[in-house]
């Protein structure tokens, strides 16, 4: 009886809740169109401390943002929906358009071809798209294999086999891309400038030598952190050290 009590308990919780959070998300939506764009900040921030992250949530937020006039935000939240649902075209195409407003024009470094086509099939879906066709062909891959063993005809033996091997290439490549997508939710390791300028130095202190500027909005990747400065890289390869206060951990 306890035990029921306790289900019927979370079962309203959880039913509470979402009501609670749609009805905030419809207050934001309301603020974002009348062009209240503070307010609708203020609560789309508010969603995430409440309820936990969200791809639609930080997008919606990235809007806010860009339409308040802020660069670096709006590129954060963009950064941010991507890394949860990377084959949204929607945020991709976004981001994009907010990083035409920052002042830093970074050619990243070439990479191989066939690293672009592992990450961009890899993108084309979200870490748990992935991991559900990872699920499906394995229990696929059973079945092949029960044909193969068990079947008393040649020709469905055959089709096991080949199948077979193609939902075994599938499943290793879905949790190949699945676990590469959740590293990178888990270890984020790049940022966004936030000061509007920033002298990258040569060393973790004020007296280093200045290397180079970088502006607001620009992403770079954090190598590594000593006290209160963080050794950056840019996507052209140069790396330096700035204060941590100057960026935002995607």
């Amino acid at each position: 009886m306890k035990n029921i009590l306790l289900l019927l308990s979370l079962l309203l919780f959880s039913v509470t809740s979402s009501f609670a959070q749609e009805n905030v998300i419809k207050e934001a939506e309301t603020a974002y169109t009348q062009e209240d764009f503070s307010k609708a900040i203020e609560l789309y921030e508010g969603i995430l401390k409440t309820y936990g992250a969200s791809a639609e949530i930080y997008y919606n937020l990235g809007n806010a943002y860009f339409k308040a006039g802020e660069v670096a935000p709006s590129i954060l939240n963009y950064e941010r929906a991507l890394l949860i649902d990377p084959a949204d075209g929607d945020i991709r195409f976004n981001l994009n358009i907010a990083k035409q407003k920052t002042v830093d024009r970074i050619e990243p470094i070439g990479q191989f071809f066939l690293v672009k086509w592992f990450e961009g099939v890899q993108n084309i879906l979200s870490v748990n798209s992935w991991g559900a066709i990872g699920i499906v062909c394995f229990i696929a891959l059973i079945g092949c294999l029960f044909l193969f063993f068990f079947s008393k005809w040649i020709r469905l033996k055959k089709i096991g086999f080949y199948v077979g091997l193609l939902m075994l290439f599938v499943v290793i490549l879905s949790n190949v891309f699945a676990s590469k997508q959740k590293h990178n939710l888990l270890n984020r390791n790049s940022a966004i400038v936030f000061s509007s300028t920033v002298t990258v130095k040569s060393s973790p202190d004020m007296s280093g030598t200045d290397l180079f500027v970088v502006h607001e909005g620009t992403k770079v990747f954090v190598r590594s952190t000593l006290g209160e400065w963080a050794e950056i890289e840019l996507e052209d390869g140069h790396v330096g050290w700035m204060p941590s206060k100057d960026i935002e951990k995607i």
